[in-house]
């Protein structure tokens, strides 16, 4: 098999060549490494490849399994294979060899996937960039001089390149749906609870962060969800179980009329792209075409304070995993142990009380009880995904008087930390302001690719559907994917080539 033929499947189209011994296993490997040894020197979307082991293993995976051969790649965060370094981004985990797979990973094994390697993500998953210092910046295959986005950056431009059709994300504040937006893909983030978690953690970011893929296909992504799916009793949030297939649905979508609010406005007052409210307006008119009833209307969330929650909840985060590190290496860290933004998270997070916290949370548990009467009305929420195409590969980089005033973290009150905080964030919150409400309130959400700026970067639309029902995202989605709007793959693979089976 050559690459342009192995690119113009996805990963369900593979595994049946395989099951019909169309192609081996083995040349989906031979296929995917070359192609990894092509594009990864000017991408840097792979730190760790697994050619010494993988073919290997193939003695041990279920022939049977749906799919069997497929090549697939991890997130180097909470995305543990046994006897493999998981190292989160950051130097001072690169010798961490993970002693299990992660339940998430595990079930990726049952499903017959094959792991040629780990993706590039930011330190611990904190930016909507993929630059770690410890790494290198990833750069997105559709122009190098420009980010695939974070933190699921290397599995986007992967997966955008062609190496695999399907790498593993996670999802804490939109690291799924914002490199989807800026690479051309479809990115799904479930409800929480949904996907597993664990080992050794019922939660991930308070439940704001999940554990899924980014997919070249609508179906790849309804497939994965039916295989993920889960109910874990160690775990603190549950999902009921979809009792049907997405798989199904996707491949038989039913259309129905939905009622649609949207919105280009950005929920921090930030500025937007016209690109991105051209996308979104694309969107609108095909939706009314289809017979959806559509309607300007921003969600009743006050943007910046649930912002202002997110990142007390960051700094918690970190704080505890600084402290942790410290513990277990017997020292006190410093900014040469760790990224600025990590250290100003953690020591910002030293003054985070129990009921700033807790208080945190609350406007979280608020916000998701408003979007619940939105969507009692609303079939769905439609924003950009990004409010601009991607950003330059160190364009969010602080420069040296930025990092020089992030420094002083220490010398500062409690409420001007955390306004620190959220200058800190600022410049690249204003390229995605609206993915993390979905997070906050544990809702699904999606982003689809349907346009280019005027320099030929994509641009993706996000739809948000209330909790549990992926069901009318994955359905829509697969419409839109059948239409002219679906936007056509790197290197101009004909769209339907992506479903062949």
């Amino acid at each position: 098999m050559d690459f342009q033929t192995y690119q113009s499947y996805d990963g369900l189209g593979l595994a049946k060549l395989v099951k019909d011994k169309n192609v081996s296993a083995n040349e989906l490997l031979d296929v995917a490494f070359g192609r990894l040894e092509e594009i990864n020197p000017r991408i840097n979307a792979v730190i760790r490849s697994r050619q010494d082991k993988v073919y290997n293993e193939l003695a041990n995976s279920n022939q049977y399994a749906p799919f069997f051969g497929v090549p697939i790649l991890l997130k180097d965060i909470s995305q543990a294979l046994k006897g493999e370094v998981l190292s989160s981004g950051s130097k001072l985990l690169k010798q961490n060899i993970s002693s299990r797979d992660s339940h998430f990973v595990s079930k990726l094994r049952e499903a017959g996937f094959l792991f040629i390697g780990h993706t590039n993500t930011p330190e611990f998953g904190l930016k909507n960039i993929t630059e770690p210092t410890e790494y290198g910046a990833t750069r997105n295959p559709w122009n190098l001089n420009h980010s695939p986005g974070g933190s699921s950056g290397g599995a986007a431009a992967a997966v955008a390149a062609g190496i695999v059709p399907i790498a593993g994300a996670s999802d804490g504040g939109g690291s799924i749906r914002i490199p989807a937006g800026f690479t051309g893909l479809f990115g799904l983030k479930p409800t929480r609870g949904r996907t597993p978690v664990g080992p050794g953690a019922g939660r991930q970011w308070q439940g704001a962060s999940i554990d899924f893929v980014l997919s070249r296909s609508v179906r790849d992504s309804a497939a994965l969800l039916d295989l993920l799916q889960t109910i874990q009793p160690a775990a603190a949030f549950h999902t009921p179980l979809f009792p049907d297939s997405y798989l199904d649905l996707v491949q038989k979508p039913v259309k129905k009329r939905y009622r649609i609010a949207f919105t280009t406005a950005s929920p921090v007052r930030t500025p937007v792209s016209e690109a991105a409210k051209s996308a979104v307006g694309k969107m609108v008119d095909w939706l009314e075409k289809e017979g959806h009833v559509v309607e300007e209307v921003e969600a009743p969330i006050d943007g910046v304070k649930m912002m202002e929650y997110y990142y007390v909840m960051n700094c918690g985060e970190m704080n505890r995993v600084v402290s942790q590190l410290e513990q277990q290496m017997g020292r006190v860290l410093t900014l040469k142990d760790i990224e600025i933004f990590t250290w100003v998270l953690h020591k910002a997070g030293e003054s985070v009380t129990a009921a700033a916290y807790s208080e945190a949370l609350h406007g979280w548990d608020i916000a998701a009880e408003q979007m619940a009467q939105f969507h009692r009305y609303y079939d769905f929420y439609l924003t950009p995904t990004n409010a601009n195409a991607a950003p330059k590969v160190g364009e969010l980089t602080p420069t040296e008087l930025e990092v020089e005033q992030l420094t002083l973290i220490e010398e500062l009150a409690p409420l001007r930390q955390q306004e620190l905080v959220y200058q800190m964030f600022l410049p690249s919150l204003t390229y995605t302001p609206y993915t993390q409400l979905a997070n906050l309130t544990g809702q699904p959400a999606m982003s689809v690719p349907i346009s280019k700026n005027n320099q030929g970067l994509p641009i993706g639309v996000q739809f948000l559907a209330s909790k549990g029902r992926e069901d009318l995202l994955l359905a829509l989605a697969s419409q839109i994917e059948q239409s002219d709007l679906w936007l056509e793959r790197l290197n101009s693979t004909p769209k339907p080539n992506v479903l062949k089976a």
